[in-house]
């Protein structure tokens, strides 16, 4: 992102743009001193430097608040209050910790901050992940301008039906009811997006829902619709064919010249891959946070103790120890690597490609890599399986890779079965006989990273992400010593 305008949200009156302003604000509330001298030189050239010690700077309109350890205990507790006051935006929070920090202190703060870099950090480490951040807020200020002004333009559009059918994002009308509200309108788009038609007028939204739709989000949207107020959320919908994506969806009443609510209007738009973008943000930033810490750790100290002169032996485990940890670190950035290029170009699609060549060519390529290895595949007759899933053959390949990879057996087996649920959706499992994924790699998929629950496989949420992405089913059974079952179900041309 350029160093351009961002803007803040506080402050702007209701049913007006956010409109940024000129440059970047970051806070430094931070003591006086060479940590926030350093930190100030470090950012001034790119951002809008703004100091502050008392509580009440944490009230003023910036772009990123930076704390060190002191400072933010004073201000803890308000830092979610100040966040819902910059909603719908994104504001960034961003505690500097240094060595002697407790670590009570900063495994809590994660519940209240977006980052935690420890001290002593690089200039241009700090201005990439400060970066990142304010990237995300730019995102999420352009979501709310484009949020107010849709709201603005309802009561243009009410009577209009020409402009809402062609309008580039769903819209539907809804009449009120006590239970149900049930559609008398639905345009081109809406069509487009969700697969369901004007055969659907008479019939509440609800047949949007599905088994992952959370109950709390559908909750607030009936208060809402019930209490005559309009809302905005993102929430998990299903298409006619099955598959998944996230809906931004913004519902309002409309009001007759009596004040009564005569039709409910909705606004629909895909938002997966911002979804699926910003959780590979959280996601890497703790994983290579967490796991990085350690390994630079453990160098240090092995590093400390081949300076000390130890004897033959002990040089020796050191050594090892050293070259196992590098070793980790590569793999870390070569799956970081892998999953960017996966991502990076996938708003242009994926070409069309034939999944029978596909297992043919890796299979011979895995036999060669692992000659002790035996993959048993099993695919459909007479059916090419022709599919255009972004990142799907990365995903298969990490599968069939990670399972003899991380089988210590001397005779790995991997299974290899694709099967075409119907016309439209195709069903891979790849089982191996390894020792099994450790729970909390997979725990994390379901309920997400934590300070203190990570997963050390970036492998498993890659392909996690491209079958998110497809609008697909993710789905791991795996126990210690009892090998692992995954299976991937995603619409071959979503």
């Amino acid at each position: 992102m350029p160093p351009g305008p961002v803007g803040t949200a506080t402050g702007a009156p209701s049913g007006e743009p956010l409109e940024p302003d000129e440059e970047v604000r970051i806070l430094l509330f931070m003591q006086p001193g060479r940590d926030r001298d350093l930190v100030a030189d470090a950012l001034g050239e790119r951002y809008q430097i703004e100091t502050g010690v008392e509580p009440s700077a944490v009230e003023s309109a910036f772009d990123c608040c930076i704390f060190d350890t002191e400072t933010f205990v004073r201000v803890a507790e308000a830092i979610e209050a100040r966040r819902e006051r910059a909603s719908p935006a994104f504001l960034p929070f961003v505690l500097l910790a240094s060595g002697d920090t407790a670590r009570e202190t900063t495994e809590a703060a994660w519940d209240r901050v977006d980052d935690i870099i420890e001290l002593p950090v690089r200039r241009r480490a700090l201005r990439t992940r400060i970066g990142n951040l304010i990237e995300r807020r730019y995102t999420t200020l352009q979501l709310a301008n484009r949020e107010q002004r849709l709201s603005a333009a309802i009561e243009e559009l009410r009577k209009k039906e020409q402009a809402m059918d062609e309008a580039p994002m769903g819209i539907t009308l809804a009449n009120p009811g006590e239970e149900n509200n049930p559609l008398t309108y639905v345009n081109e788009e809406f069509e487009r997006l969700t697969g369901y038609g004007p055969e659907m007028l008479g019939k509440d939204c609800r047949f949007l829902q599905g088994e992952e739709t959370s109950p709390a989000t559908t909750a607030a949207i009936r208060e809402a619709i019930d209490d005559e107020r309009p809302i905005s959320t993102d929430i998990l919908n299903y298409r006619a064919n099955g598959q998944k994506f996230w809906n931004r969806l913004i519902v309002a009443p409309i009001h007759d010249e009596d004040g009564d609510v005569t039709r409910f209007v909705g606004f629909q738009m895909d938002i997966t891959d911002r979804k699926i973008r910003e959780r590979r943000l959280e996601v890497m930033s703790r994983v290579l946070n967490h796991n990085l810490r350690n390994k630079m750790n453990l160098i240090e100290g092995y590093t400390d103790l081949l300076r000390g002169d130890p004897d033959e032996e002990q040089r020796q485990k050191s050594l090892e120890v050293i070259r196992e940890t590098t070793d980790d670190l590569m793999g870390i950035a070569e799956a970081v690597r892998k999953i960017e290029h996966t991502f990076s170009g996938s708003e242009l699609g994926e070409a069309e490609v034939d999944l029978r060549d596909r297992f043919s060519e890796l299979l011979s390529q895995m036999a060669d890599q692992y000659p002790d290895a035996t993959f048993e595949l099993s695919l459909p007759d007479d059916d090419s399986l022709s599919v255009s899933v972004v990142g799907l053959q990365t995903a298969i390949e990490e599968a069939v890779e990670n399972a003899v990879k991380h089988n210590d057996g001397p005779n790995p087996t991997v299974w290899i079965r694709v099967e075409r649920r119907d016309e439209e959706w195709i069903e891979i499992e790849i089982e191996d006989d390894g020792p099994g994924i450790p729970e909390h790699e997979t725990h994390v998929l379901d309920r997400g990273e934590t300070s203190l629950k990570h997963a050390d496989r970036l492998g498993i949420w890659l392909m996690y992400w491209v079958v998110n992405k497809a609008g697909g089913e993710f789905w791991v059974e795996s126990s210690e010593g009892n090998g692992t079952l995954l299976r991937m179900t995603v619409p071959a041309h979503p």
